[in-house]
């Protein structure tokens, strides 16, 4: 923006003088020349006389007389119409001068430069229209305002109206923002950019201009002692020297080339120094000619040294970085919780969050100076008060290095961070069982709020950063922190949420009861306006030097105030905590951390059976986890359970399933319950003994503990037919547990398939750590209660968290409770099978008897390429199917001394006789088979499982035998079946 555009009050316009009119044309006299001439011929006629001719030479005499005359007014006329002409552009030269002058003095009145303000200091920081747009850059012609009406006569008139067009040493400005290059010799060029900048100074007030850039040191620097230097806020002005490059959010940069470089592109003026005190301006596609100002450094010193006298005289205080030692001690208060946080126009500003608030708003992006901000209001409201009157939660959700500093403040309940994120928001979720004991301590007193009775309680400050963060990893925090919110005055409760945006972070109940608002540099002003009401945080510099600048809107304030925030030393919070009373620390709201190792001593409860401990952080309690129902002491065999008078069998709760991955816990907690359990049935994880446990369990008596761990992985090892039978078992042990007052316990990994029926029948559910959230929802769990990262021992019942217990004193190598106090017979050797009365004869130890051929003939079914021939001997007669059906005869027949033996036997049904074959021999002589099945036993190896029911007629399926480990089934003439093992 050039001085020509600029009003400067010319006044009218001056008009050029007329042209003077032309003198007439003095008329040839024919009457004076031709009236002698007939005057004498009539002389002549009536004289006579030749000498009266000689008046008709008169006439022309006459008339050229009269027409000279005539010629000498006119010469005369036209002298005087040229000498008052003159005169009169003359006094319009003078007029013009008059107006350029006065036009001149407007016009640097309005832009001086360096040297005009030193010559009228009043001027400086004065807002004056069109100053605060333009910075001048030297003297030189420009366009006058001033108009010339009136069409020129003469050359002097012409040069009237050139001179009228320019007005000379009129101060030449360019955009302020424009950007200005200073070409030229480096002293020289230091100098010149010295005094454009200190113009800029000069013009604009601390606030509206800031220096940044190049220290003090630097030649090119402007002086350190500048107001503009600490101002916090305003356009950024940047002395750059050669070779620096301008950042972009420079908004003021004047910068110095050496001779021959190119100007930096952000600079639209180029300044090209000529001659001392003359230089070129390009600039809008135009170059001229004209002065510079240069200023030296000594020069500089002293304008700055005028700024600072002058900011001191006129009120504009620099907030400066402030020091937290130097703010003034609140005066202790326990109905306040007043403290001073900075400074705003060199005065201490004071927020009180009890006044002010209850509870406050922050808001400001990464590297606002929000830590810094939230540091030195918790040390200032620690600072002259005990652990008594004020507690603070710290919550860091953006990486938990925030309230390092604050956590040895005995004031300090916890520090909690996201990188503990459950253990964060147990503690949060603890406000809701101290938001209900504050309401207790109040009811108890007979005080309607904490300040009806000061001293019942201390105030409660809860300080969260990165508040946002927060409840978008945990969104049902929304609704407490609005009912802390709402209560939070009453109850002492106070709130101090800091997030980088309010857009989407603080709902409408929180925002209602937090009149306190701070607001740090952020960058969309719909952020400003939400917490302020106005766009000004969104004006705030982005620069290291704007730092720890908000703007603070009390209760009481019509508009936001700006503030330097003080900054807190950590020699600051060693004098705070150092001055407090070291009597007690603060009371945490919340309990510890279940421990990852939980003994069954310390939830132990005689006559119930318990699984661990429970955290509940909602209601600042950690209960043992029992299961309904009480069991009796041990008393026999076949103690009922539940007999102890005025309770009931522990089986009234039907039983729970447990669902975890490998080494979560799973068969630590089922011999937790074997161990307070007096009647156990634990399903051994081999194939035969599970099978055996669950076909024994219809005979266990009311209140036997049926465990059953890994049982996805016993229904794997099992056949398909096998499979569905062993887990239709199962499940209707489980339908039929709380009927017959049994407790039953499943343990798995997962819960697929038909093992999912089975533990949807138990009534509880204990989820153990799983791989994925995937499989613990897959379980039945809520997906915002997984944790992949829990202790062995640590899982849900329900919602709620427990550390499941463990035995005490766990026997040393046994894969389950070897012994359980009270146990059926058979319990002192192993909790097999055998620990049930009824289980088959045989099974005591665990394992199947042994078979050897006897007295009783039998028919001996092996798998082919299998011989009987290690059956010899003793006194056993051994045969093949062929042979005996060979020796047998015709149907009928009897060997000698058969004895009792069916007819069509023969000598293969004589006592001790073995008649062995493969499945397909024995059906191709099913007459044979069938003789020998009324005659004596059948024993079956187990590999010929497909074939058991065609060989036996039978079906049912018989116990499980596992291939390949010389099992076999054992067929008396009764039906029993039993599963042994063949001698090798």
């Amino acid at each position: 923006m050039h001085h020509e555009d600029l009003d400067t009050g010319a006044g009218d316009a001056i008009r050029l003088p007329a042209p003077p009119p032309a003198p007439p044309r003095p008329a040839i006299p024919l009457l004076t020349a031709v009236v002698p001439v007939i005057g004498a011929v009539v002389l002549w006629r009536l004289t006579g006389s030749v000498y009266s001719l000689w008046f008709a030479a008169l006439g022309p005499v006459l008339a050229i007389a009269g027409f000279a005359d005539g010629l000498r007014g006119s010469r005369r006329v036209a002298r005087r119409a040229r000498r008052q002409a003159a005169t009169e552009l003359a006094a319009i030269d003078a007029t013009l001068a008059e107006r350029h002058a006065d036009e001149r003095r407007r016009a640097w009145a309005r832009t001086p430069d360096v040297a005009g303000y030193c010559a009228a200091p009043d001027e400086i920081w004065r807002q004056v229209p069109g100053r605060e747009e333009v910075v001048v850059v030297g003297r030189g012609s420009a366009r006058s305002a001033v108009r010339v009406d009136g069409e020129p006569h003469d050359d002097a008139a012409r040069a009237v109206r050139r001179r009228a067009r320019l007005l000379e040493d009129a101060p030449v400005a360019v955009p302020l923002r424009a950007g200005i290059a200073v070409c030229g010799p480096a002293p020289a060029a230091a100098a010149v950019a010295r005094a454009l900048a200190l113009q800029v100074c000069l013009a604009h007030p601390p606030g509206r201009v800031r220096v940044v850039g190049a220290g003090e040191r630097d030649a090119d620097a402007l002086p350190a002692r500048l107001p503009q230097r600490e101002a916090a806020g305003g356009a950024t002005l940047l002395v750059a020297p050669h070779g620096r490059s301008v950042p972009d959010d420079v908004d003021i940069p004047i910068v110095r080339v050496a001779d021959g470089a190119p100007p930096p592109p952000r600079c639209a003026a180029v300044l090209t120094l000529t001659a001392p005190g003359r230089a070129r301006l390009e600039h809008g596609g135009a170059t001229r000619e004209i002065r510079v100002e240069a200023v030296s450094a000594g020069q500089a010193l002293t304008v700055a040294d005028e700024l600072a006298a002058r900011a001191a005289q006129l009120g504009q205080r620099i907030d400066g970085a402030v020091a937290f030692a130097d703010l003034p001690a609140a005066a202790p208060s326990a109905e306040s919780l007043a403290t001073w946080i900075g400074s705003s126009g060199g005065e201490a500003v004071v927020v009180d969050l009890v006044a002010d608030g209850p509870h406050a708003v922050v808001i400001g992006v990464t590297g606002s100076g929000k830590s810094e901000l939230l540091t030195t209001w918790v040390a200032g409201m620690c600072r002259g008060r005990s652990a008594r009157e004020v507690s603070f939660l710290l919550v860091d959700f953006k990486g938990g290095r925030t309230f390092d500093a604050l956590a040895g403040l005995p004031h300090v309940a916890g520090v909690l961070t996201d990188l503990d994120d459950a253990e964060a928001l147990r503690a949060v979720e603890s406000l809701r069982a101290e938001i209900r004991h504050r309401e207790r301590v109040l009811a108890e007193a007979g005080a309607r709020e904490i300040g009806d009775d000061p001293g019942i309680l201390s105030r409660l400050v809860i300080v969260v950063d990165e508040y946002a963060a927060l409840v978008a990893a945990h969104p049902g925090l929304h609704e407490l922190f609005g009912d802390i919110a709402a209560r939070g005055r009453a109850l002492g409760m106070h709130l101090v949420l800091a997030s980088q945006r309010a857009a989407g972070s603080f709902r409408d109940a929180v925002l209602a009861n937090a009149p306190l608002r701070i607001a740090l540099r952020v960058t969309d002003a719909a952020d400003s306006r939400a917490v302020l009401g106005t766009d000004e945080a969104a004006h705030l510099p982005g620069a290291p030097s704007a730092r720890g600048v908000a703007f603070v809107r009390r209760a009481a304030d019509s508009a936001a105030l700006r503030v330097r925030v003080a900054q807190c030393a950590p020699g600051d919070l060693a004098a705070v905590a150092g001055s407090a009373p070291a009597a007690e620390r603060a009371r945490a709201p919340w309990l510890p951390a279940l421990p990852a190792l939980v003994p069954l001593s310390r939830v132990a409860e005689p006559g119930r059976i318990a699984l661990g401990l429970v955290d509940e952080p909602e209601h600042q309690r950690q209960p043992a986890l029992l299961l309904p129902g009480v069991v009796a002491a041990a008393g026999g065999a076949d103690a009922a359970v539940g007999g102890a008078p005025g309770g009931d069998a522990v089986g009234a709760c039907g039983g729970f399933a447990v669902v975890g991955a490998s080494g979560s816990g799973r068969t630590t907690l089922l011999r937790t319950v074997a161990a307070q359990h007096p009647r156990v049935v634990w399903v051994p994880a081999d194939p035969e003994g599970a099978w055996d446990a669950l076909a024994a369990v219809d005979a266990a008596p009311g209140g036997t503990a049926l465990l059953v761990d890994d049982a996805d992985v016993i229904a794997g090892r099992l056949p398909a037919e096998y499979t569905a039978e062993w887990l239709a078992r199962l499940e209707r042990a489980a339908r039929e547990a709380r009927g017959r007052g049994m407790l039953v316990v499943v343990a798995a990994a997962r819960v697929s398939g038909a093992l999912s029926r089975t533990i949807e029948l138990l009534p509880g559910r204990a989820l153990l750590p799983l791989a994925s959230r995937a499989d613990h929802v897959a379980a039945g769990g809520e997906s915002a209660d997984y944790a992949g990262d829990q202790p062995p021992g640590r899982g849900r019942w329900g919602r709620r968290l427990v550390q499941f217990a463990m035995p005490d004193a766990p026997p040393a190598g046994a894969a389950f409770p070897a012994a359980v106090p009270g146990s059926a017979r058979g319990a002192a050797q192993g909790a097999g099978p055998s620990a049930v009365p009824g289980a088959a004869a045989g099974a005591a130890s665990g394992q199947p008897r042994s078979w050897r051929p006897g007295r009783t003939p039998t028919a001996l079914v092996l798998p082919p390429g299998v011989s009987a021939e290690r059956f010899a001997g003793g006194g056993v007669r051994l045969s093949t199917v062929d042979e005996a059906a060979a020796s047998a005869g015709p149907a009928g027949a009897t060997a000698p001394g058969a004895g009792s033996a069916a007819a069509g036997t023969g000598a293969a049904a004589a006592p001790g006789s073995v008649v062995w074959g493969t499945p397909e021999a024995w059906l191709g002589q099913w007459r044979l088979l069938a003789a020998m099945r009324a005659a004596g036993d059948v024993v079956i190896a187990a590999e010929c499982a497909p074939e058991y029911r065609s060989l036996t007629g039978q079906r049912e399926l018989p116990p499980y035998a596992r291939p390949g480990a010389d099992r076999a089934w054992l067929l008396r003439p009764g039906g029993d079946v039993a599963r042994v093992v063949l001698p090798r």
